[in-house]
């Protein structure tokens, strides 16, 4: 794909963070665009920012994710409203932190619902449609944790470890069977958005070690711009066509300190967290 003009570009999670800032970036680039979101409040600013940015076409849906039947019509929907889908982007994401002992399967439940099985609903209810586009392209979003593990990040490393596993996998299906569908898994580092601030934590934790871990975040590690994530992920992701897509210099680093030091990346881990991690109470 060498142009997003008059493509049909469907985002989820486009509330806000990295899904706004890629619905404003393809719409810049003559997009037409399908977004959606759980927060009806924030993807209404994003329609507005969108129409303001220049956007050709904006179509903007209340959908959860993790719901399979509302998924199946979603894509349904757009594919009879557009007459085609040539980009899709599964980015609708969730957190939980807290440690595995302190954790309840309802979270567990909740946040592999949406970051992984939303994944896998908007590829496989998208990808006939991407298919005969003649013309598709597929981004999952993973994260720099589904390439290394973090303490109290299990279920967040869960998800976006099969995340990887699935899109890798599909892009070589894809390969094998000649379809003109590219796949790109994004793993971004710290990106300037609300995720920590809104993740749940484990039913254990206190209000002041979430908005603890929340600030360690905010101001130790999110360091790029969402904006200049979503310019990295169109035009090295969907345009460029690179299959794996590492976003931020500490998604880099990290990446390689893990593949020179093997399975001893984790002692590493496990003592600088001891140290720097909020204590729990």
């Amino acid at each position: 794909m060498k142009t997003l003009v008059d493509k049909v570009v469907v985002v989820t999670g486009a509330a806000s963070g990295i899904g706004r800032a890629l619905a404003l970036d393809v719409a810049r680039r003559g997009a037409l665009l399908a977004i959606s979101d759980v927060d009806e409040d924030g993807l209404a600013d994003t329609v507005d920012l969108v129409k303001a940015a220049g956007a050709h076409e904006v179509r903007s849906d209340r959908l959860d994710v993790a719901d399979r039947a509302a998924f199946t019509a979603y894509a349904a929907a757009i594919a009879e409203h557009f007459g085609r889908v040539n980009v899709v982007v599964n980015n609708a994401g969730v957190a939980l932190a807290g440690d595995v002992e302190d954790l309840e399967y309802a979270d567990m439940d909740w946040i592999i619902g949406i970051d992984l099985w939303g994944v896998v609903h908007g590829t496989k209810e998208f990808l006939p449609h991407l298919i005969a586009s003649g013309d598709g392209h597929l981004v999952n979003m993973s994260s720099l944790f589904g390439l290394v593990s973090m303490p109290g990040q299990s279920m967040y490393n869960a998800a976006k470890y099969a995340v990887r596993g699935f899109s890798e996998a599909l892009r070589e299906e894809i390969l094998m069977a000649g379809h003109p569908v590219g796949v790109t898994v994004v793993h971004p580092g710290g990106i300037r958005t609300a995720i920590a601030r809104n993740a749940r934590k484990a039913r254990s934790a206190t209000s002041e070690d979430h908005d603890e871990t929340a600030r360690h975040f905010d101001e130790r590690l999110a360091r790029m711009e969402p904006e200049e994530a979503a310019r990295v992920i169109v035009e090295k992701g969907i345009l460029g066509g690179k299959a794996r897509l590492l976003v931020g210099v500490d998604a880099h680093v990290i990446h390689h300190l893990a593949r020179l030091t093997g399975s001893h990346y984790q002692d590493l881990v496990a003592a600088v967290a001891r140290r720097t991690r909020p204590r729990r109470h």
